[in-house]
């Protein structure tokens, strides 16, 4: 009897494990959902769609973007962390809800990205710039600002997007590694920071470069260097943060994100054809058009990225005390 209750429980694992491979194969078998945790019309919703097109195309399904913005992307990214995991509603995230989140809230977190979430393809890195009103701040180097800074502590403004965005840390970043000490102004989105830096509300910012770019190109906004490790594609004239602070670094990144439990063959299936796209020339063109660079980082890859920029991130908070716990 006992050896028949183990016989009937291994057939019916099997039975089950045969079904979802069955479901698995005929995926996509209906509409997917790409989850943009920002409002339409930003960097990181033009990318969703142009990988939403791409997928239906090969896919051979209808491929919908969702915009769900607040909270820094978290809102957005809990319905991706909450949502049945078959492979139907997915997510594109961003350095803020996958790795600045999980420290800034700690338990009022509604989702934890290591276990809730599977990120299974990087595909941007978006540098922030370094930008003052130039008005306001004559400065045009980092160690003319650093200067400038030292001389008038506590009264230079930056603004950011937000507590705990990586335009505030990055802001922070650079108080910690140059000894100086500024006036944080958060905002609830880039596009009121930028109108208030641009009219002498505040006097410095970094933030994405698309948003910046045409406001610096006007004379409005004077870019001082960028925030990636080395200088940008976009303009090799403009230096790096780090050729003055080694180590400054405060770029935005975003990949893609699916729940924890969806199987592992529509995982690698998504991420193979959504990595293919985005090796292509013509998608590396259009992406730099947008001052992006793109990427087609892998599932491990990306998971070990996203936890190095968990404790960086942590360290940064830590030390401003900068907490929403």
């Amino acid at each position: 009897m006992k050896i028949k209750l183990i016989l009937m429980a291994a057939c019916v694992a099997l039975g089950a494990v045969g079904q979802a491979n069955a479901q698995d194969a005929k995926y996509p078998s209906k509409p997917i959902t790409i989850v943009v945790p920002f409002a339409a019309g930003g960097t990181v919703d033009i990318i969703a769609r142009m990988v939403s097109e791409n997928l239906q195309k090969k896919l051979g399904a209808t491929v919908l973007v969702e915009n769900m913005g607040g909270a820094g992307g978290n809102i957005g990214v809990n319905r991706v962390a909450k949502a049945q995991p078959d492979g139907y509603t997915i997510g594109l995230a961003s350095t803020s809800p996958l790795a600045i989140a999980p420290s800034l809230y700690g338990s009022k977190l509604q989702f934890q990205p290591e276990k809730d979430l599977v990120a299974f393809a990087q595909v941007s890195i978006v540098p922030n710039v370094l930008v003052v009103n130039p008005d306001r701040i004559k400065a045009r180097t980092v160690p003319e600002l650093i200067e400038y800074m030292k001389a008038n502590e506590g009264k230079v403004t930056f603004g950011s997007s937000g507590p705990g965005t990586s335009q505030h840390l990055a802001g922070e970043l650079f108080q910690q590694m140059t000894g100086t000490k500024m006036v944080h102004v958060p905002y609830k989105g880039s596009s009121q920071m930028v109108t208030d830096l641009i009219s002498g509300q505040i006097d410095i910012a970094f933030d994405n470069v698309p948003l910046l770019l045409p406001h610096v190109a006007a004379g409005k906004l004077a870019m001082l260097a960028t925030a990636t490790p080395k200088r940008a594609e976009f303009d090799a004239n403009v230096p790096a943060v780090a050729e003055f602070l080694p180590g400054f670094e405060a770029v935005a990144w975003h990949g893609f994100i699916a729940p924890a439990a969806t199987p592992k063959p529509i995982v690698d299936k998504l991420s193979a054809e959504i990595r293919e796209f985005m090796s292509l020339p013509e998608t590396k063109t259009k992406m730099a058009e947008l001052g992006a660079v793109a990427v087609a980082i892998p599932q491990d890859e990306f998971t070990k990225y996203i936890a190095s920029e968990t404790q960086r991130w942590k360290g940064v908070m830590e030390k401003a005390n900068v907490t929403m716990n």
